[in-house]
């Protein structure tokens, strides 16, 4: 059989070797600063092999590898443009080409998740995967429906079965840690860039995404939230056990494809619609969907946004924490006493640290450029420079930042906040993102 473990030694090893590369890098651009060669292009070439050899072993492996690089996917928006293009073309691999389980592995796991007699749930079953993922792969497949034909006949349905790498679990625990040890090589592409926080919220997430039974919950909800809504559309879950999850099978054009070569209209579309999920659904479905990679959106040929993965997801029962839009609108409102004492409250800004509240607006202003008017334009530029203001050593926005903090309470929302502009970024989607907000953001309600 072939699964993840046998290849566990394999990938291990190329995980491992990657710090030497970096070290091999970094003692090169230490002999070019003797000899005088000017500091930001020895960075510049630095960043961009370390870029290549980091992205040309993640595109090999499965994983934890793979999800930490569909994880970052989001922020490549942020990086340069010569250590972007290896990172797309990496991440494209990462995706789209990785090898596939025998068909006797798949079948083996059918039967012991679904029961001998599995094949009899299906019409058709084909052998070959669709598509892959981190933990799994999904297969396409014609699914027996008695009762869901006209008149109540019988019928079949066209269905998504992701089936998960035997073995999955550990490998994903051996490749988080082995990537753990990697921070100083993404610090050399994207300085500021610390992934620990990343790899340890991964961890946390490992032992729900690998139950398929948790994310079938997960996805009836969203469903049951989103039922006949014209914008966005949830497939149905057919059946479930803990390895093998059969839901509808969505039709539409990946997001990834949309970055690439979709019209301006697709593009402004889809960033509409994802910014409409993200901050509809806590208060819709009392959950957040957490994973906000291009892979998991599809765009529909009726318009609505085809949303095909809930293996992450954050509960939040209580919606949205409503300081979060009242700050936000405090801030467009330039109340810097009244933001300071917001943040205060919430855990961002010591209780007994003195900081300049002027020097706290000026710092929130920019990130906020997206809702201070009725409409705005994500761009790469844009985030680069937000990206550069707030990670450049000698930025007044750095310093500040130094004295805030990120309560563990908002370090989901953060994140995941951070990844949809990320992949708004990528598509440079312009939308009335403010008008999204005055809907859905609890206590957002600025001076117009």
């Amino acid at each position: 059989m072939t699964d993840i473990p046998r290849r566990a030694v394999s990938r291990t090893a190329k995980l491992a070797a990657l710090p030497l590369g970096f070290a091999g890098r970094t003692v090169l651009g230490m002999g070019k600063r003797v000899t005088g060669l000017a500091s930001d292009v020895i960075s510049a070439e630095i960043q961009q092999r370390t870029a290549e050899q980091l992205f040309s072993v993640l595109g090999q492996l499965k994983g934890g590898a793979m999800k930490f690089g569909q994880a970052l996917s989001v922020f490549e928006a942020a990086l340069p443009e010569e250590v972007a293009a290896p990172y797309r073309q990496a991440l494209t691999k990462l995706q789209e080409a990785a090898p596939p389980l025998p068909a006797a592995t798949v079948h083996k796991v059918l039967a012991e998740q679904l029961g001998p007699d599995w094949r009899d749930r299906f019409v058709e079953f084909n052998d070959t995967p669709a598509a892959a993922a981190s933990i799994g792969q999904v297969h396409r497949a014609l699914w027996r429906d008695p009762g869901y034909g006209p008149n109540g006949g019988p019928q079949h349905r066209d269905v998504a079965v992701k089936i998960q790498y035997p073995g999955a679990g550990d490998a994903l625990l051996a490749d988080l840690k082995q990537l753990s040890r990697l921070g100083g090589m993404f610090r050399a592409i994207q300085p500021g860039l610390d992934v620990k926080p990343l790899l340890a919220e991964l961890r946390e997430r490992i032992t729900e995404e690998l139950d398929y039974e948790l994310e079938a919950e997960s996805q009836r909800a969203f469903a049951a939230a989103y039922a006949d809504d014209p914008d966005i559309f949830i497939p149905e879950v057919l059946d479930a056990a803990p390895r093998v999850l059969i839901t509808e099978w969505v039709e539409g054009i990946p997001l990834s494809q949309i970055i690439r070569e979709g019209t301006e209209e697709q593009r402004d579309e889809a960033g509409r619609l994802m910014a409409e999920l993200h901050l509809s659904a806590p208060e819709r479905a009392g959950l957040l969907h957490a994973d906000p990679h291009p892979g998991n959106f599809r765009l529909l040929p009726d318009g609505r946004l085809g949303v095909i993965d809930f293996g992450a997801v954050a509960r939040m029962p209580q919606g949205t924490p409503e300081p979060i839009g009242r700050i936000a609108a405090l801030a467009l409102n330039g109340d810097a006493d009244a933001v300071v004492e917001g943040l205060r409250a919430e855990g961002f800004v010591s209780r007994t640290e003195s900081i300049d509240a002027p020097a706290v607006l000026d710092f929130l202003r920019p990130m906020l450029e997206p809702i201070a008017a009725d409409e705005f334009r994500f761009t790469r530029t844009w985030l680069r420079a937000e990206a550069t203001r707030l990670a450049s050593p000698r930025s007044p926005a750095y310093q500040l930042s130094r004295q805030l903090n990120l309560p563990p309470s908002y370090l989901m929302i953060h994140r995941v906040t951070l990844g949809s502009i990320g992949v708004l970024c990528q598509l440079e989607a312009k939308a009335s993102y403010r008008s999204i907000l005055e809907r859905w953001l609890p206590g957002f309600a600025p001076v117009p």
